[in-house]
């Protein structure tokens, strides 16, 4: 009934619209492989919050001449918000990227990713020569899930919950949208001060504790930290700044090249086509991005993907296409590393 509503709206304003998903509750369920889940972690399941977090234990004591954690800050619920850094240990300080999956909630494709990224570094180090020279000359730091609390919610309460857990006085809505909270462009476009949307800025820039700890990171280590990379879905797009401006940024055509040569290689593998471009003409304007933040901080090279698909699943990507969509998006990062690997500034 409410679909025809809907529907009737649309049409009597001559809007062009289709309908991606019939039954989104099917959709939910259909999601996740007939396979008999396995207790343990997997790279080819979508992993809970606590098989990530033991996965991350495991990953830091296995290689320690590669691979270390540190944890950055707890989230608003206690959850430990924790760090990987990859890259052969050195005396000296090296150059580094900082790559964020999770950010929303429900983009579940993003923190398979980040692990997906740590097993590739860490298997291919010393066989893979463009693997095994990044992480000699430079460390990639990878926080495998962000919105900690959000993530945990999905797979508990709510799949298509999308912000934190914050509560605030003066409302019974929950949590913020951390990637309308970051100070960039704060709250002035493609985002709500409506605490009960989903694209709530928060009550202030870096208000939720996640976004902050996240920016207090990076800005401890601005003078090491040359690219970001923060990983969502879905679209298909591999976007840079600006989202909350529609003036093109001041390195836009350096940026471009890159995205485009990214996109390339991502494509060369299973034909995924991808559009590279500026955030705000390529998707939607919207304050507050941490990747127009960041770029705004000095990281020069500052990329956020919108992974598979274009709308077919959306949020509810199945399981099955988990291994090539980390398989083809590990060609256009590692492209992105190379290439900031040989313009250090």
């Amino acid at each position: 009934m409410y679909l025809d509503i809907v529907s009737t709206i649309l049409h009597q304003n001559d809007m062009e619209h289709e309908v991606l998903i019939e039954d989104l509750q099917s959709a939910i369920e259909g999601q996740i492989d007939n396979r008999p889940s396995p207790r343990t972690h997997s790279y080819t399941k979508y992993n809970s919050f606590d098989k990530v977090q033991s996965w991350i234990h495991s990953m830091a004591s296995s290689n320690a001449d590669l691979i270390s954690k540190q944890t950055i800050g707890n989230s608003y619920e206690g959850r430990p918000m924790t760090l990987l850094k990859l890259g052969k240990k050195s005396s000296s300080v090296k150059p580094a990227i900082f790559m964020d999956c999770g950010i929303h909630a429900r983009e579940w494709i993003s923190p398979a990713f980040c692990q997906w990224f740590v097993k590739e570094a860490l298997s291919t180090y010393g066989s893979d020569s463009q693997m095994t020279s990044l992480l000699n000359e430079m460390d990639v730091y990878v926080l495998p899930v962000l919105n900690v609390d959000g993530y945990d919610y999905t797979h508990k309460s709510n799949r298509m919950w999308r912000k934190t857990r914050s509560r605030k006085s003066g409302t019974s809505c929950i949590g913020a949208d951390p990637n309308r909270n970051f100070d960039a462009g704060w709250c002035t476009v493609g985002a709500s001060n409506n605490p009960c949307s989903d694209t709530y800025c928060g009550s202030r820039a870096e208000s939720e504790i996640e976004a902050k700890n996240v920016a207090d990171f990076i800005r401890r280590n601005k003078s090491v930290i040359k690219a970001y990379i923060t990983v969502h879905s879905y679209s298909q797009l591999l976007l840079f700044p600006y989202a909350y401006t529609f003036e093109l940024a001041a390195t836009h055509s350096e940026l471009m090249k890159v995205a485009e040569g990214a996109s390339a290689a991502l494509r060369s593998l299973y034909g995924t086509r991808y559009t590279s471009g500026p955030a705000a003409a390529t998707i939607y304007p919207a304050a507050g991005g941490s990747d127009d933040w960041a770029y705004d901080l000095g990281v020069k090279y500052s990329y956020t993907f919108e992974l598979r698909d274009t709308g077919r699943y959306g949020f509810l990507l199945p399981e099955s296409q988990i291994k090539p969509t980390c398989e083809e998006t590990m060609l256009a990062v590692k492209y992105i590393a190379a290439y900031v690997q040989k313009n250090l500034y």
